[in-house]
């Protein structure tokens, strides 16, 4: 935007990006002397954006064009009406992604023609930066992220651990482990198949996160294996009443794509500091709770064995 505004004026500038899944369009980067838009001009400007990113071509109009003027006729005051209108598709090797957008609503900042074949020039660089921060993005969440089920996977789960941790330190404060494995998982698998599998662990994914707040982590680890970290505070009951809530949570069959399955999960819990001060220590003493109630009959709660 500042590189632009060097170039031509740009107080009214814009970066529309489509998804290319959905279709729907989005504005991550807005910048208007003009305060927030009315919903006639925002619904407008989504037009205009959708038709450049459309046709891939660039739409310029300007205080004669008729599309702007009678699309906002008695809609709008004139000083929301913008006089000129720059649109430039934003282009990559895999197609449009989006659209430059440039607006003014005085006369004392025009668009022209070299304007126009200017911007055009700038958008192959800002699609090219746009591709690469995307593409960033996607491998970063690659490499934090289990695929299957968009939870966090077992690095980015260590990580904030060790942070909550931390924090479990300096505030003299409790944190929970809760080691989750689903009983007769291969089952499952073996009767229904791994497609069948997989939804299913996407189905207990939603589950667990509907049965924790915002401030707590639930990470896939492999297999069927998930946990859940909590910080609560000073209450050590906070982790058996998340534990029973999953539980109970489980309760209801499982609905994969009009077969109602029944599934039950085996859980290990640990607590910081009772059950150790490291991040493996937690992590196992929460396991190994796990595997006696597996060994138990599975469907239960296990605590681990305070430290000796």
């Amino acid at each position: 935007h500042e590189s632009i505004g060097r170039l031509l004026p740009a107080s009214n500038f814009a970066v529309a990006l489509c998804d290319a899944d959905s279709g729907a369009l989005s504005f991550p980067y807005h910048v208007s002397d003009q305060g927030p838009y009315p919903a006639a001009l925002r619904n407008v400007q989504d037009a205009l954006c959708a038709e450049v990113i459309r046709s891939a071509t660039t739409l310029f109009l300007t205080p004669h064009a008729r599309e702007v003027r009678e699309g906002l006729r008695g809609q709008l005051p004139p000083d929301h009406t913008p006089l000129y209108w720059l649109g430039v598709p934003l282009q990559t090797q895999k197609g449009h992604i989006g659209a430059l957008v440039l607006q003014s609503f005085t006369g004392q900042a025009r668009y022209t023609e070299k304007d126009k074949e200017l911007l055009q020039f700038v958008s192959t660089q800002v699609a090219a930066a746009i591709e690469r921060k995307q593409m960033l993005e996607r491998l970063e969440h690659m490499a934090q992220y289990d695929q299957l089920t968009h939870l966090p996977n077992r690095q980015l789960f260590l990580d904030r651990l060790k942070t909550a941790l931390a924090r479990a330190r300096r505030d003299k404060s409790l944190l929970s482990l809760l080691f989750l494995d689903l009983d007769d998982f291969k089952q499952v698998n073996d009767t229904l198949g791994h497609a069948m599998g997989d939804l299913l662990l996407q189905r207990v994914a939603q589950r667990l996160l509907e049965c924790v707040r915002g401030s707590d982590t639930v990470a896939r680890l492999g297999g069927d294996e998930f946990v859940v970290l909590l910080e609560s505070g000073h209450a050590r009951e906070h982790a058996a009443a998340a534990a029973d809530k999953i539980l109970a949570a489980f309760g209801p069959p499982f609905d994969l794509e009009g077969i109602r399955l029944s599934i039950r999960p085996s859980i290990g819990v640990a607590i910081y500091p009772d059950h150790g001060g490291e991040e493996h220590h937690l992590l196992g003493h929460a396991d190994e709770a796990m595997y006696l109630s597996k060994k138990s009959g599975g469907n239960q709660v296990r605590v681990a064995e305070p430290r000796t």
